[in-house]
């Protein structure tokens, strides 16, 4: 474990590698046409150039650049938003279109100075792109909005074909490490979507090298599970800049490996770990293991 006055170097596994092709260019340029944002630029991840580049694939952040939660381990903007943008929903379903994607995700930054979180906008994106692209799937991630029941009912009434919705990190570090989310809440909104659609499958997601123990790894899966969560991604903390939460300890892929086989054997339908795997890593498979699973149950 790293003490406060030093740094842990960063291993040989957790090199990128940059591509910026023509794919990468010209997602960039008509984001930026379209005055959309991406959480892939914002929250500076890492598969960023595989993601545009090679699968041409990008997670939409709306309502915004600006978060209300000055959470310590996110790149993203906090402060007082001041727009409240109702044009953007159709702007993300043209861009969906012209991208011809078979698999969109939307995040939505927390909008804690909004009654409804921002559900409403959420809602009716889900529903632009349902319009503009029948057949393709769509994945969101919201915050926890609140915890208020009546805005996730908005959410998944619009019918989004997975609720995903990060955890984050274990029980005992969620009061250093996120700001004005519980753990207990982030587990009861996974659980409460899952009751309103039972047949929608719900995901989180959780970082390690914070400091945490493999057996609270462990009791993490467990919760999810016990709330009914379908898939999990776990990933490797980053720290974004010096200002954030400092990275304990960098885990080997190995050691991702041991993770995952122990999350397939509780129950998950699909698991990605992996020291680059981020939230929407690769998605577009978790939403067919998901359908098939779902199949297979039927």
């Amino acid at each position: 474990m790293a003490t406060k006055e030093e740094y842990v170097r960063k291993p040989e596994w957790l090199k990128i590698k940059l591509n910026t092709n023509e794919n990468y260019t010209d997602l960039k340029k008509m984001m930026r046409e379209k005055n959309l944002n991406t959480v892939c630029e914002e929250a500076k991840c890492p598969n960023i150039h595989e993601c545009w580049a090679v699968r041409r694939t990008a997670t939409f952040m709306i309502l915004g650049q600006v978060c209300t939660r000055a959470c310590r381990f996110c790149a993203v903007k906090t402060g007082l938003p001041t727009e409240l943008d109702l044009e953007e929903p159709e702007r993300v379903a043209d861009s969906v279109h012209l991208m011809n994607l078979k698999h969109a995700v939307i995040t939505v930054v927390a909008r804690d100075d909004l009654k409804d979180g921002g559900a409403g906008v959420l809602a009716e994106t889900i529903r632009a792109i349902r319009r503009k692209n029948p057949f393709t799937t769509i994945e969101v991630l919201p915050s926890d909005m609140g915890g208020v029941e009546e805005n996730l009912r908005m959410v998944m009434d619009a019918r989004p074909d997975i609720l995903n919705h990060n955890i984050e990190t274990v029980r005992e570090l969620t009061p250093r490490v996120r700001a004005r989310a519980t753990y207990e809440r982030s587990l009861e909104f996974l659980r409460r979507a899952k009751e309103m659609q039972p047949d929608i499958p719900t995901k989180s997601s959780i970082m390690i090298g914070l400091g945490e123990t493999k057996e609270q790894i462990i009791e993490t899966m467990d919760d999810l599970r016990a709330n009914n969560v379908d898939i999990m991604t776990i990933g490797q903390y980053l720290q974004p800049t010096k200002k954030h939460i400092k990275v304990q300890k960098y885990y080997h892929p190995s050691e991702f490996e041991e993770l995952r086989e122990i999350a397939l054997t509780k129950g998950f339908s699909h698991v990605e770990a992996g020291p680059l795997v981020r939230s929407s890593y690769h998605a577009d498979e978790q939403v067919n293991a998901a359908s098939k699973q779902k199949q297979n149950n039927g």
